[in-house]
């Protein structure tokens, strides 16, 4: 601290606080500080006077700021005065002071820029230090969320850096933008981001995004929401479209990229064959095909793009100098060839030194059919050591084998998903004529086959166990998971705590049971159209000890816990080997579960009734038998219930009569219950059918203010009144499916216009007389529509203005539009070529002619197409997987075949097909047409075969009902 021997080595600084907290100001609006006591300021005190004396020693002052040096130092008026004005922030130049004379300052993100302006203004070396020195450490720091900048903040240093020629901040900026895009582009203010920092973000080498997608995505939209402001500018085109250039258009996902003329680049790699892949390694340059990976990665999102194989991947993780040296180009190269090779059985792997990216945690290569899953793990446990999550859906080539190397490899992964779509074959719910499986054929390399094959896994069965750290396993769909292969899991996987078993229609009730034995960490099981039965309920049931993992041979040993008694979620749909006495004592065990779906089970109140649990925050109980009375019990017990369908219970609104016999307008039970959910419950989906009526919707309004969805379905009647109701009570609503439902123009008008969140809305069965005026709005967040019998009147020209209103779709149901023809398919496939569902069902003669124009919506996954016309060809199935890569499920008719059958891929030709499902219709007269002597004839649904595909085999199967 400085001397105070003399009056003239101080000076009074006079700072006017021109933001003083007004309802603090103390009686005295001005207080006397000095410096010498400036280790014992108290801001917050000081804050609230409005004039503050501040004293402070001229040497010091002189000493450390360019400001004062010239003010109190030189030849200005000001030099001799006792007293100086200081017009700035007071706050901040207090904390400017501090500096001065070494006091702890903090710098965060709040304070940065006015400290760093101050110390400008006032010319403080120290400060300008400490400000550079805190921007630079946290603007390049590897875990820059633990002091994260915030967005509006970034952008005014920017504009300040710029205003004030200040040199070093600008590539500061960014450099901390690129490496932090994906949480940019979630905030409100990326849309303010100034172009040439956007600009120079994108082309920046550390730009650390998940995918090209979100990437291509984010700069849409802020063009979209800069389009006034880049006019004004008067920025010429060619200005506009460099920064869309930095988009690798070749790694986008193909659904994506569909609708730009750009996917020829994509389609061209689709149609490489597996072992031309090299080509790629012309002499131009290989940017485009890079997958962009930097140091900051946590995620890598490959979902969706059929044209990225295990050499482009591999090219992605190797330095980018590698791409430019002609020597070494020709190792690379062979590299790929036996990258390529591997899954073939020809080559043990051997790759070249490939960068390590030791940040990211998540792959997800799903839908990627043409990735080598073998060659692709051998990369993940060189490239990515971190590796926590893979996901792998939809791919019918990862076989058990295939996890078994994942698990050696990757040890630190602890979440799987190998989803593949589910047989529609349940024979729970279906009558089956008739079942063939057929092998896979071999391939020509015989050792590759068993190495591949289930005599292989005898050996890695009965191998030493090797524990691994998977926690979640999702199996979804997989119906070449069979017990040896469940045996295999819990032998290998005790810690799983989440088990996904839905549609595993191979496995058995003892296998499950024998794994929930072993697996006693799980909490979360989803066992829906399984054989999941009276051995696993047992299983859950039985009593575990606390001191190992023996379990008791019956239900409720009082000293033992059961696995049941923290279970969590437990989705048992349509598991039809749980009978009644099972499912009681499950649910009186099951006192935890915040999840819980028991559709198309045989559950009896009782079994509600003794639930006693009060974390529920989802429950299905569709299709069942329940009661009114044992659905309010749980909603009183379960106030954070947010997701309930109760659809399809025909029991769960029955009539009650008064003494005399008559018949209640409200039963007493369906009151009590709407009343229970309006007012203890805030849901987000709920779905009803039997007993959902305009005083039902009055009593949920508390409950429906932050509903997300909503379905109405059979035995429901809102009626006009309350479907015009719907859009005040729901106003958050994003998805709305009416079945059966009275609707009409004003009402749908009225739901358009104000559910401006809408993503997805059917219309199914519905009368009522609507028209094409009803989609007169745009609606520009509609991804998923369904009008299903009740658009009879749509023409060509209706479709061209849905194509124009509704431009964002992704998913399409068409049923009854009788008046389309051929021509439909160009206005379907030139108004949503990005498309992944269309169903067509007795719409006119859209098939009439054949496929054409429809062929244009490659990005298809799912194609119905039923009695539109018999002009398909014989080979349509191969044809339409050939020409559309992300084609897994088919549904055809035989009416429409223009030979009268379809010819079936060969399993090594089926591209990327997982289901076909073909019916067959019978004539057969209608007795109702009086007016006809003959007796009018008219199509009826036979059967229908259904193809399945796995890793193993081809399934047909025939079964009674249309599918």
């Amino acid at each position: 601290m400085a001397s105070s021997s003399g009056d003239d080595e101080f000076v009074i600084l006079l700072c006017t606080n021109y933001n003083p907290n007004e309802a603090n100001i103390a009686r005295d609006r001005e207080i006397f500080i000095s410096t010498e006591d400036i280790q014992c300021w108290d801001f917050d005190t000081i804050l609230r006077y409005q004039t503050v004396r501040l004293q402070a020693n001229r040497i010091r002052l002189a000493e450390h700021s360019s400001y004062f040096r010239g003010l109190l130092s030189g030849s200005f008026s000001e030099s001799s005065l006792d007293c100086i004005k200081v017009q700035w922030n007071l706050e901040m130049f207090m904390n400017t002071l501090k500096c001065i004379y070494g006091c702890p300052l903090d710098v965060t993100s709040n304070n940065f820029l006015p400290l760093f302006e101050g110390a400008l203004y006032f010319g403080v070396d120290m400060l300008l230090s400490k400000c550079r020195a805190w921007f630079s450490t946290v603007s390049l720091s590897k875990n820059p969320r633990s002091q994260q900048i915030l967005l509006d903040d970034l952008i005014h240093i920017w504009n300040f850096s710029l205003a004030h020629a200040i040199d070093f901040v600008p590539a500061l900026c960014v450099s901390y933008l690129a490496r932090n895009f994906m949480w940019a582009m979630s905030t409100n203010f990326f849309g303010a981001i100034p172009y040439n920092l956007l600009l120079d973000c994108v082309k920046h080498p550390c730009l650390t995004v998940d995918s090209e997608m979100h990437l291509s995505d984010a700069l849409l939209i802020w063009l979209d929401a800069n389009t006034e402001q880049l006019n004004c500018l008067s920025r010429t085109e060619d200005d506009l479209t460099e920064i869309l250039k930095e988009i690798r258009i070749s790694i986008l996902p193909l659904w994506f990229a569909a609708a730009d003329e750009s996917i020829d680049s994509i389609l061209r790699l689709v149609k490489t064959p597996s072992t031309g892949s090299i080509n790629v390694l012309g002499d131009f340059d290989l940017k485009h095909l890079r997958i962009r990976l930097t140091e900051y990665s946590e995620r890598v999102n490959l979902s969706g793009c059929p044209q990225i194989t295990s050499a482009i991947l591999l090219l992605s993780l190797l330095h980018p100098s590698h791409s430019m040296d002609p020597a070494s180009r020709k190792v690379i190269k062979q590299s790929l060839i036996n990258l390529e090779c591997l899954d073939k059985g020809r080559i043990s792997l051997s790759l070249p030194p490939t960068l390590s990216f030791e940040a990211v945690q998540e792959v997800n290569i799903s839908k990627c059919p043409r990735i080598h899953l073998k060659a692709v793990i051998e990369c993940f446990s060189k490239s990515f050591p971190s590796l926590r999550t893979i996901k792998a859906a939809y791919l019918l080539n990862f076989k058990t084998i295939t996890f078994c190397k994942l698990v050696q490899k990757c040890p630190l992964v602890c979440e799987v998903d190998l989803t593949v779509d589910p047989s529609p074959v349940i024979p729970t719910q279906i009558s089956v004529v008739s079942s063939s499986p057929s092998l896979v054929p071999p391939v020509s390399n015989k050792s590759f086959i068993v190495g591949d094959n289930s005599l292989d896994m005898t050996s890695v069965y009965h191998s030493r166990p090797s524990l691994s750290n998977i926690t979640k396993l999702t199996l979804e769909g997989r119906s070449d998971i069979c017990d040896s292969d469940l045996e295999f899991i819990s032998k290998h996987c005790v810690s799983l705590s989440y088990l996904n078993l839905k549609g595993c229609s191979s496995v058995t009730d003892n296998s499950i049971s024998n794994l929930i034995l072993r697996c006693i960490k799980l909490n979360s099981i989803l066992v829906c159209d399984t054989s999941f039965g009276m051995n696993s309920i047992q299983a859950l049931c039985s009593g575990i000890s606390k001191f190992g993992n023996s379990s008791a041979s019956h239900f409720g040993d009082g000293h033992l816990d059961s696995l049941a008694s923290s279970l969590q979620t437990l989705h048992m749909g349509c598991c039809k080997g749980v009978d009644e006495t099972s499912l009681l004592e499950l649910m009186s065990q099951a006192k935890l579960l915040k999840s819980l779906s028991l559709r198309g089970t045989h559950l009896v109140d009782d079994a509600l009734y003794n639930f006693s649990g009060s974390s529920l925050e989802m429950l299905d109980v569709s299709n069942t038998m329940t009661s009114g009375p044992a659905l309010a019990h749980i909603v009183r017990g379960n106030s954070g219930l947010k997701f309930l369908n109760a659809r399809g219970c025909k029991n769960l609104f029955q009539q009650e009569r008064d003494t005399r016999g008559v018949e209640l307008s409200f039963p007493y039970s369906c009151e009590e219950l709407f009343t229970d959910l309006g007012r203890t419950c805030k849901l987000e989906e709920f779905a009803l059918g039997w007993g959902f009526s305009y005083f039902a919707l009055e009593a949920l309004k508390p409950a429906f203010m932050s509903l997300k969805s909503i379905t109405v379905g059979l035995g429901g009647s809102l009626g006009e009144n309350a479907l015009r109701l719907l859009p005040t009570t729901c106003p958050m609503l994003e998805s709305v499916n009416l079945h059966f439902q009275v609707i009409s123009d004003s009402i749908m008008i009225s739901i358009m216009a104000s559910l401006r969140k809408l993503e997805a809305l059917a219309l199914c069965y519905c009368l009522g007389d609507i028209s094409i005026s009803s989609f007169k709005l745009p609606l520009l967040n509609l991804k998923k529509l369904r009008l299903e019998r009740v658009a009879p009147w749509m023409t060509n020209h209706d479709l061209v203005l849905l194509t124009q209103n509704c431009a964002n779709l992704v998913e399409l149901s068409l049923i009854g539009c009788t008046h389309l023809n051929s021509d439909s398919q160009l206005i379907i496939s030139q108004g949503w070529p990005g498309l992944t569902s269309i169903h067509l069902e007795d719409c006119g003669g859209i098939t009439s002619k054949g496929i054409t124009s429809l062929f244009n919506c490659m990005a298809l996954e799912d194609l119905l197409l039923r009695h539109n016309g018999p002009g398909l060809q014989r080979n349509f199935i191969l044809d339409a997987a050939s020409k559309m890569p992300m084609l897994r499920q088919v549904s055809l008719d035989l009416c429409d075949a223009s030979d009268g059958d379809f010819d079936i891929p060969d399993y090594a030709d089926r591209y990327f097909l997982s289901t076909v499902k073909i019916a067959r219709c019978k004539s057969k007269r209608c007795m109702l047409d009086l007016n006809c002597t003959q007796g009018r004839r008219q199509a009826v649904h036979e059967e229908t075969l259904v193809l399945v595909w796995n890793s193993k085999n081809l399934t047909r199967t025939v079964v009674k009902e249309r599918l």
